[in-house]
């Protein structure tokens, strides 16, 4: 991921929040529909059911983020863990959805609503230390997805990041561009 600069916490958080979205789709792109539902064992999750829990967590956070709880009365966080949806397009469905509640309501907050109150399952966070939470939350969970895609292509996997090996190689690209941009 190259960085741009930035001095602005939202501006910097959207970015990243949109690069986990990104690496989530790369690896999503990369295993075939079945391979969305397997699970390894009881306690296992599929990256289906990654997906559904992340669309749910989204939207019950980012809806109606200043004025009410992340927590909405509405949501059942346990059912996010059964039933996936049947198929892809219902996975992606949700997945966007999710993240266009979120992407919409960070793009709508100002640098003065950081220092807000707003609360989650009832304990007070700052704007600022809500979305640090959730950044960490679904940077979590893309993790998951971006391991659990790995395996299920055991060895013919299209790197997400810097490839092994080709540490120097990027190293040399970055730097030339940091020359030309200076």
């Amino acid at each position: 991921m190259t960085m741009e600069f930035s001095t602005s916490y939202l501006a910097d958080s959207i970015s990243l929040f949109r690069y986990y979205k990104k690496l989530g789709e790369r690896a999503l792109a990369q295993v075939a529909d079945d391979q969305l539902f397997y699970c390894q064992d009881e306690e296992s999750n599929s990256i289906a059911i990654i997906l559904k829990h992340l669309a749910g967590n989204m939207l019950s956070r980012w809806t109606d983020f200043l004025t009410t709880d992340g927590e909405k009365p509405s949501r059942n966080r346990d059912t996010e863990f059964e039933d996936p949806p049947k198929n892809r397009a219902e996975l992606m469905r949700a997945w966007e959805e999710g993240w266009t509640c979120l992407l919409n309501t960070l793009e709508s907050l100002t640098d003065s609503d950081l220092t807000r109150r707003v609360f989650i399952r009832g304990e007070a966070h700052s704007v600022m230390q809500a979305i640090n939470r959730q950044l960490c939350h679904y940077s979590y969970h893309v993790g998951q997805i971006v391991f659990a895609a790995k395996q299920r292509r055991t060895g013919d996997w299209s790197s997400l990041t810097v490839p092994r090996g080709k540490s120097a190689d990027y190293n040399r690209r970055v730097l030339r561009k940091e020359v030309s941009q200076r």
